[in-house]
């Protein structure tokens, strides 16, 4: 066993619920559709597909939510990257009215996903977008009645600076914005369960398992070290962690890190007093803060996205500062986890979904750019849709959104970004 290959040493590592250990692929197998990538794009994937009647072999190269989907932020919140309006050029009205709608449908879809297989992850719902300044405040107001014409069902409502200590227990903000739609949950035993569920449906989950090379035509063959996996369709689910297994992809997203902090457990009256409603918060600077309690009362705190391609030496050391400057009370609170991972960035903040071009028996799902949660469910509904009808609506949509290849090649990629969004921080600073 590759130490390497086990879970990250995070909250959700530590709470996670027991699973089994799937075995590695030690023989030649076939299937309908091989799946490359355990996390949530993949395994909810294999699950749609299994409901179509389809056959499908799942290949995780190290455990099942080892990346992103098992270490996120946990907040299951509304919406498809930045703002999908700029994309009308591409996909029409209609398009951008479909692309709007996906992004509170999915949302829903996770729910119901939870409800209806009894999965247990913690689902809490309630969110507060926060306001950093005024202009983000009277932003938030207009967000709100675009919500209502599109026919929003879901209680939202406007809070005052004033009125703030009622969803948040700090004086850093200038407003917020709840959303009764949308919330939080522990996203490592989400993947965990669905997994369970995609197994129940017949799907092959192999761990230990990454694939070495792909071998294209009418039948596609993933080899693996000890063993081969040949099916009609391929689906690649790999997101950030992609690499070079197919380069027609693979320069198209960056990976970004990452970083959560979580606290000791807090006092009933001190969890109160930061977070009073138990809602996740996410502020909106370009370097966004994201939070919320866990079940046993943590703060869990994140943020603080990396284009450099190095880590901090310490998360959390680099983390702390943040959260004192949000919540100066937990100066004398211990962090008793800290961890980091890599998320999948595009360089226009729109997921890429579609088949590839070349080999129109390969489908793709990738680059959430921090909407991997609900976005990553809606994403693998098309993908299943696009491959049991040969045509789906939605995939077409997504697909017409045009993706450029990061500059520099694979050298320079993340250095350049990091320059861009250094003066993106700049601009916010003196704007």
């Amino acid at each position: 066993m590759n130490p390497a290959n086990e879970h990250t040493r995070s909250y959700y590592a530590a709470t996670a619920n027991a699973t089994p250990r799937r075995r590695p692929l030690m023989e030649d197998l076939s299937a309908d559709v091989c799946v490359i990538g355990g996390g949530f794009t993949g395994v909810n994937t294999a699950i749609e597909l299994a409901q179509r009647g389809l056959s499908v072999i799942l290949l995780e190269a190290r455990r099942i939510g080892w990346g992103a989907s098992g270490r996120n932020g946990g907040q299951l919140i509304r919406g498809i990257g930045h703002d999908v309006s700029g994309f009308a050029r591409y996909v029409g009205e209609e398009g951008v009215r479909y692309l709007e709608r996906a992004g509170i449908d999915s949302v829903a879809l996770v729910g119901e996903r939870i409800g209806e297989q009894g999965i247990d992850c913690d689902l809490r719902w309630g969110f507060c977008e926060l306001a950093n300044t005024p202009a983000h405040f009277a932003a938030l107001r207009g967000e709100q009645e675009h919500l209502a014409a599109l026919g929003y069902t879901h209680e939202t409502r406007l809070v005052k600076p004033q009125d703030l200590s009622q969803v948040v227990g700090s004086g850093v903000y200038a407003g917020g914005l709840v959303d009764m739609g949308s919330g939080h949950l522990h996203p490592l035993n989400l993947v965990l369960g669905e997994a369970c569920v995609a197994e129940s449906l017949g799907v092959r989950i192999f761990e230990d398992s990454p694939a070495l090379e792909l071998r294209h035509g009418s039948t596609v063959q993933v080899r693996c070290a000890t063993g081969t996996v040949r099916a009609g369709s391929l689906v690649l689910a790999c997101n950030a962690h992609l690499e070079e297994l197919e380069p027609h992809l693979s320069g198209k997203v960056l990976p970004a890190g990452s970083y959560i902090i979580a606290t000791e457990p807090l006092s009933v009256a001190l969890a109160n007093q930061l977070i009073p409603q138990n809602l996740a918060l996410c502020d909106q600077k370009v370097g966004l803060d994201y939070y919320r309690l866990s079940r046993d009362r943590r703060l869990l705190f994140g943020g603080a996205c990396h284009y450099s391609g190095r880590d901090p030496q310490d998360i959390a050391a680099y983390m702390r500062p943040k959260m004192l400057k949000v919540f100066p009370q937990l100066a004398d609170t211990a962090i008793e986890f800290q961890w980091g991972g890599k998320i999948g960035i595009t360089a226009n903040r729109f997921p890429q979904v579609g088949r590839l071009n070349q080999y129109p028996n390969v489908f793709y799902a990738q680059g959430y750019c921090g909407h991997g949660l609900n976005v990553t469910h809606w994403c693998a509904r098309l993908l299943a849709e696009g491959i049991h009808a040969g045509h789906s609506q939605g995939l077409d949509t997504f697909s017409q959104v045009p993706h450029m290849t990061f500059p520099g090649g694979k050298a320079l990629r993340s250095p350049l970004l990091a320059l861009g969004m250094l003066w993106y921080r700049l601009r916010e600073m003196l704007g």
